[in-house]
């Protein structure tokens, strides 16, 4: 089952009875939690890409909506309430309540690079983006849907649905979820 979590669907704890949230420790010892299946299939997307040049890892997963509450005061205070909505989902409307969500970093010339930083570099993306679907991840806020997602282009963001990658191509979790 593919859960959605946005602006009008929103998260309950309910939602993770059938999801194991597990550790995962980054390479700076820092510890990070996502969703178990995501992970595994998340690493086997890591080594394809390794095979190709393109070294991803994980920046973000799994957010407690404590701490989506923090992110989304602080953009408030940077960018006041409209831009911060735009930028940062509320707490209870995102993806990464679930674990599913994986924002990802590129490590470039020995950096890493993470966000906007990563739209510099389109082939590597374009590469990423090809392989997704073979690990059953969609890029869940492409271009130009931003009117079905509410939510701005984000290529750093990718969501794990499994099996029914197939099933959903081209579109957003919106548009095959709510046909």
């Amino acid at each position: 089952m593919i859960l959605l979590v946005n602006k009008d669907y929103l998260f309950n704890k309910e939602m993770l009875e059938d999801l194991q949230i597990i550790p995962y420790e980054l390479e700076d010892d820092k510890i990070i939690y996502v969703e178990s299946e995501t992970l595994k299939h998340f690493e086997m997307l890591k080594a394809h890409l390794k095979v190709e040049g393109i070294t991803i890892e994980i920046d973000e997963a799994y957010r407690s909506l404590e701490k989506q509450e923090t992110i989304f005061l602080d953009a408030m205070k940077k960018n006041g309430l409209e831009e911060a909505s735009k930028l940062v989902d509320m707490p209870g409307t995102s993806e990464h309540h679930t674990g599913q969500a994986i924002d990802f970093k590129l490590k470039k010339n020995n950096k890493w690079l993470k966000k906007e930083e990563l739209l510099k570099y389109p082939k590597e993306l374009k590469k990423i983006f090809n392989s997704l679907k073979y690990f059953g991840f969609i890029l869940r806020y492409p271009k130009n849907k931003e009117n079905i997602t509410n939510i701005k282009y984000k290529p750093w963001h990718i969501r794990y649905v499994g099996k029914e990658v197939n099933k959903i191509g081209n579109k957003t979790l919106e548009e095959y979820l709510l046909k």
